[in-house]
C-alpha cells in the first residue's frame, strides 16, 4: 500500500501553556505502540487522518514554544486549520485547583498535559467500539489489523496508513468485521455510526450535553464510548468514562487508598474538580496511578468467520 509523497503544506503553532506532545498525542495512538496511522514521540508525531476535504498526513515537531505543523495530501490544509486544537492550544486551565495533593503534584511534574480536540469524531469513535468490554490489548491488536486492511495510503513520507473512512465502514458487511476480534453486535454499532457520520461529526459545534445526547442516541454507543469521543474529539476536559473497569479504581487508589472503586465513588471523589474531571483522569493515568496488578494477564481472543 503506497501512496505518491506530493507537495506539503505548513504552519507554525504557538503554545501559551507548556505543550508535553508524546503526553498530549497519546491518545490519537489507539492501535498500541505500532499503530499504523500514528505515531508518537516526545518531540515529534505523525497522523494519518480523513476529513471532509480528504486524506491527510500530518507530521507535527516541537520547536522551542511551538509547534511546526506540515501536511500532505488533499486534507492538508483543513488540518493545518485545526493544527491548535490538536495540539491542545485551545485548551484552558480556568477553573483548575489541583486541592489532592497527589494532583497537585503530578499536575506540577506533568505541566504539559493538554486536552487534545481533533474534530474527528468518526475517526475517535472507531477504536472506542473496539474498546468496548474488551481487553484493551486485544482491541488495540484488531484495530490495528482493521487499519491495515481497509484503511487508505495517504500522500506524504512517512508509510502510514489512514483509518477507513465512514464511506469504507458504512459497505462493509459486519462479518468482514471477525478477523478484528469484533462480533456481530459491535460491528452493527460502527455500521450504523458510519452511516451517520456526518451528523455525529456536526457534534463538534454544538455544546458538551448536547453533543453527548447525539451520541448515545446511536444504539450501541453508551456514555463510556461518548466519553472517549468527547475527550479527544470535541477536547471536553470534563468528560469522564462512567463503566470503565480500571479507571474507577485508579480513583479509588488515588484518593482513598483503596483497590476497587464503583462509579458512584469515582463521581464523588472527582466532583471537587467538575469542568476538569476528565484531566485529572489523564493525570492519573499518565502518572501511572492505580493498585498493583494481581494474578496473570488473560489470553486475547480472535474471532473468526464462521
Amino acid at each position: 500500500m503506497t501512496a505518491s509523497t506530493g507537495t506539503s503544506r505548513k504552519r507554525r503553532v504557538r503554545m501559551e501553556l507548556p505543550l508535553d506532545l508524546g503526553l498530549t498525542l497519546f491518545p490519537l495512538q489507539r492501535a498500541g505502540r505500532w499503530d499504523p496511522a500514528v505515531r508518537v514521540g516526545r518531540h515529534q508525531a505523525w497522523r494519518a487522518t480523513h476529513n471532509p476535504e480528504g486524506v491527510a498526513t500530518v507530521r507535527c515537531a516541537r520547536d522551542g514554544d511551538a509547534v511546526e505543523v506540515e501536511a500532505w495530501g488533499p486534507g492538508a490544509e483543513l488540518e493545518l486549520e485545526r493544527a491548535p486544537g490538536v495540539l491542545g492550544a485551545e485548551d484552558g486551565l480556568e477553573g483548575f485547583v489541583p486541592q489532592h495533593p497527589l494532583v497537585a503534584d503530578l499536575h506540577r511534574r506533568l505541566p504539559g498535559l493538554r486536552i487534545t480536540r481533533t474534530r474527528a469524531v468518526f475517526e475517535v469513535l472507531v477504536p472506542a467500539v473496539f474498546e468496548q468490554k474488551v481487553i484493551g490489548a486485544e482491541a488495540r491488536a484488531g484495530y490495528g489489523r482493521m487499519i491495515r486492511r481497509l484503511g487508505q495510503a495517504p500522500p506524504g513520507p512517512a508509510a502510514l496508513v489512514a483509518p477507513p473512512d465512514a464511506a469504507t465502514v458504512a459497505a462493509t458487511p459486519y462479518f468482514d468485521f471477525h478477523p478484528f476480534a469484533i462480533e456481530r453486535r459491535r460491528a452493527e454499532t460502527m455500521i450504523r455510526a458510519a452511516r451517520r457520520a456526518a451528523w455525529l461529526e456536526a457534534t463538534v459545534g454544538i455544546t458538551a450535553e448536547e453533543a453527548h445526547n447525539r451520541l448515545v442516541s446511536v444504539p450501541g454507543i453508551g456514555d463510556w464510548t461518548a466519553a472517549e469521543v468527547a475527550m479527544v474529539a470535541l477536547g471536553d476536559a470534563d468528560a469522564v468514562s462512567v463503566g470503565d473497569y480500571n479507571l474507577r479504581n485508579v480513583v479509588a487508589w488515588a484518593f482513598r487508598g483503596e483497590r476497587r472503586g464503583d462509579d458512584d465513588m469515582m463521581l464523588e471523589l472527582l466532583e471537587p474538580y467538575r469542568g476538569h474531571r476528565g484531566r485529572v483522569l489523564r493525570l492519573l493515568m499518565a502518572g501511572g496511578v492505580g493498585p498493583p496488578r494481581r494474578g496473570p494477564r488473560l489470553a486475547l481472543r480472535r474471532l473468526e468467520l464462521g
